[in-house]
């Protein structure tokens, strides 16, 4: 199995007891339960509940820090609703008392009815203001919190979890998902509140004005239950469905954008416009299938309650004609049956973005809910600094976790003294990425154990050990930023002297000076103003100001030319003077500045010896070095 191989399969990780894995159904549900944990996959019976009870977890931890402006907000909510529902009964009282007694020139009871009706629309007013602005400052708090939270949580997310969860997937739960919720929190979250105290409370008066009619009104909710929860489980779905395809559309974006030279320099566009027209259309067709179970919602729901005013509406007439029901009762009842049906109107549109956000939200829990596979240390060894000693204790590693009739690295043994410089060399997918991934703790192994100075590697803190193992890969990775700054990554204490320094002892001195700022020019995204060996030297100026005792270097020339060869390969000496050094390299000639090299195939070492030792006998190295001599030639 190569270590190239992207469609790896990843150890399943435990998850602590609260999170999704005290959840886990077992026996009969694995099969379920599996599906929970794959993106593009549906879920049904048990598995709902579990997103559903995950998802209302989240919710809650981010709300409680604002308990105290969620009960503020709740206050507001009842007295809106309080001046909202006492309206009608003020047209009630202006109809049955207010118009008789001005006919005999008694107007108190009129000017009652119309102050009254009036303080409770200013007040109603004023509620919903300040309601509306405390819930925004709400929603934007918590939602900053979510994003913090979810971006600081990939973070501390070990390689395989990157190496599985694509970055187009992390960007949509860090955008579209919260934007879902985000529209829950501020629109729908004051519709829903109101809603619901006001049919709570329009219910009530509907009993106390006249208890027949109510129950007439009740009836209809029978069949309304019925189709809230048929509606519910459909548009579950259908939400579900359109977060899974908007992060396929986001990641075919990024990839395109990302290798935009290897788009156009193979003609790719028409066949990338091709995918994301196939991805945009499952969007589309998600979109129109959610839409579609809202409308359906909506127009039932309508349906009823038009149905149940026209039945109220004629047997109240039927009543005051027969003189069993006062006009201005009806006028009240019908006002309030009116506010009534509005609430559920605005409860299904509510309900509609319920849906979208509760399946935005079980996709960011699911995120969060992932725990590392290389975590911390509960009783980390001190290590301020390292000697530089690497074994490898019986070690063998397999991606799957789990034992394997051909694992990636098959039981091996490796002693690097302290100061030693070690060449790795070997075919594609001979198992030297996977080693140094190994040394320097991106992944643990399966069995076995990688010590630094006879520590354990997994007993050592993350900061002790990336302060004492450094990597340097072939992408020399400089992010948007000055020269100075990507430098400093090393050691952000650094002062300017030690960055200069720094810089010149790797010879990367006399090109800054040439830039328009110095080493204030910003590189931009991805380092793309400097060439390829301008970038590898500025990584290395990185590594000599961090000054680790352990250095990994993984194939960090072989995209130079010759002359960004040359000066990579200056600098490295200096870089390595003095520490221990593990060095992927095809190129031979980056072989020649080591002490020891290792000859790998399929996961074994099968030569290790001196450069000079291996190239004077008959092995696979030493014809490796001559097929490379005769290609200088």
């Amino acid at each position: 199995m190569s270590e190239d191989n992207n469609d790896r399969k990843v150890a399943p990780v435990d998850t602590p007891t609260g999170g999704m894995g005290a959840d886990a159904p077992t026996g009969d549900k694995a099969a379920e339960w599996r599906g929970i944990a794959n993106e593009d996959a549906d879920v049904t019976g048990a598995g709902n509940l579990i997103l559903a009870r995950r998802s209302r977890r989240l919710l809650a931890e981010l709300v409680r820090p604002h308990r105290r402006a969620v009960a503020l907000a709740l206050l507001l909510v009842v007295i809106e609703n309080a001046a909202m529902v006492s309206g009608p009964l003020f047209v009630a009282y202006g109809l049955d008392r207010g118009i008789d007694a001005g006919t005999r020139g008694e107007w108190a009871a009129l000017v009652w009815a119309v102050g009254g009706y009036l303080c409770a629309t200013l007040i109603g007013g004023l509620a919903t203001f300040c309601f509306i602005r405390l819930v925004g400052r709400i929603s934007q708090d918590v939602l900053f919190d979510l994003r913090v939270r979810a971006f600081a949580h990939t973070q501390r997310l070990d390689v395989a979890f990157h190496e599985k969860y694509t970055s187009g997937k992390i960007v949509t739960r860090l955008t579209g998902d919260i934007e879902s919720l985000q529209q829950l929190l501020e629109s729908s979250l004051n519709m829903a509140l109101g809603a619901i105290l006001s049919v709570v409370s329009i219910a009530v008066l509907l009993v106390y004005l006249d208890p027949p009619l109510a129950m007439i009104v009740f009836v209809g909710f029978v069949p309304l239950v019925f189709v809230t929860r048929w509606a519910q489980r459909k548009q579950r779905t259908g939400y579900r469905r359109t977060r899974r395809a908007v992060a396929r559309v986001v990641v075919h974006f990024v990839e395109s954008m990302g290798g935009m030279r290897a788009v156009q320099a193979f003609r790719r566009e028409q066949r990338n416009d091709a995918v994301l027209a196939a991805e945009d259309g499952d969007f589309r067709d998600a979109n129109i299938v959610a839409l579609r179970g809202m409308a359906e919602y909506t127009g039932l729901t309508r349906l009823l309650g038009n149905l149940t005013t026209v039945i109220v509406i004629v047997v109240g007439a039927w009543r005051v004609i027969h003189g069993d029901l006062a006009v201005g009762v009806l006028a009240a009842y019908l006002l309030y049956l009116n506010n009534f049906y509005k609430p559920l109107d605005d409860l299904a549109q509510v309900f509609n973005s319920y849906q979208s956000a509760a399946a935005a939200l079980e996709k960011i829990s699911g995120v969060l809910e992932e725990q590392p596979a290389v975590t911390e240390p509960d009783d980390p060894i001190p290590l301020k600094t390292a000697e530089g000693h690497l074994r490898l204790e019986r070690v063998w590693f397999d991606y799957s976790g789990a034992p394997a009739e051909n694992p990636v690295l098959p039981e091996l043994a490796l002693d690097i003294p302290a100061g030693q410089v070690l060449a790795l060399v070997g075919p594609t997918g001979a198992g030297k990425s996977t080693l140094v991934k190994l040394l320097t703790r991106f992944y643990d192994p399966s069995g076995g154990r990688v010590t630094l100075d006879g520590n354990d590697l997994r007993r050592i803190a993350d900061a002790d050990l990336r302060r004492n193992v450094v990597m340097v890969t072939q992408e020399a990775y400089l992010f948007a930023g000055s020269v100075a700054d990507n430098i400093r990554i090393g050691r952000p204490d650094a002062n300017d002297a030690e960055v200069r320094s720094a810089a010149r002892a790797v010879g990367l001195d006399t090109f800054v000076d040439t830039l328009p700022d110095g080493f204030d020019t910003d590189v931009r995204r991805r380092g793309g103003r400097l060439s390829a060996g301008q970038r590898q030297l500025v990584a290395f100026a990185r590594v000599f100001l961090a000054d680790p005792a352990v250095l990994v270097l993984d194939e960090a020339t072989s995209s130079l030319d010759i002359p960004g060869e040359r000066l990579v390969q200056d600098a490295l000496e200096t870089v390595l003077r003095g520490r221990t050094a593990i060095i992927i390299a095809h190129r031979l000639s980056t072989v020649a500045i080591a002490d020891r090299v290792l000859v790998m195939e399929a996961g074994r070492i099968v030569e290790d010896g001196s450069p000079e030792q291996l190239i004077a006998g008959e092995g696979r190295f030493a014809g490796l070095h001559a097929a490379w001599r005769e290609s200088l030639v």
